[in-house]
């Protein structure tokens, strides 16, 4: 089993930051691509970011290009998700998920169990 949490979100103003964070422990975690995702109230799960084994592929959807980085510390076995210039459309419950290639799909191995993020106006 690979388990993941996730910490860093809360309650942020409209234009400003938040870095999540996701450690992993029990297995390999340099073995793994990881992701993010988020789902707001009354909505699906969308996919956000995703950041292959090595760390020098990374992906993103179009809503947060070139104001979310995703990045990883493989010595640390932790993940992280940089998020600048927040709106209040990125207000969601923000999941960590592990899996074999780093692609929306096949991100769906192992889960966090979330952390609410919240965009004032």
């Amino acid at each position: 089993q690979l388990q993941l949490v996730e910490s860093g979100g809360g309650l942020v103003q409209a234009g400003g930051s938040l870095r999540l964070s996701c450690a992993a422990s029990g297995r390999a975690f340099s073995g793994y691509a990881m992701g993010w995702f988020r789902q707001a109230p009354g909505k699906e799960r969308e996919f956000v970011a995703a950041i292959n084994w090595r760390g020098d592929n990374t992906y993103y959807t179009d809503s947060v290009k070139g104001r979310f980085t995703i990045s990883r510390d493989n010595a640390k076995n932790t993940v992280y998700l940089q998020m600048n210039s927040l709106k209040p459309e990125d207000t969601a419950v923000y999941y960590c998920a592990a899996g074999q290639v780093p692609s929306p799909r096949s991100l769906s191995d192992y889960w966090g169990q979330g952390t609410q993020v919240t965009v004032s106006l």
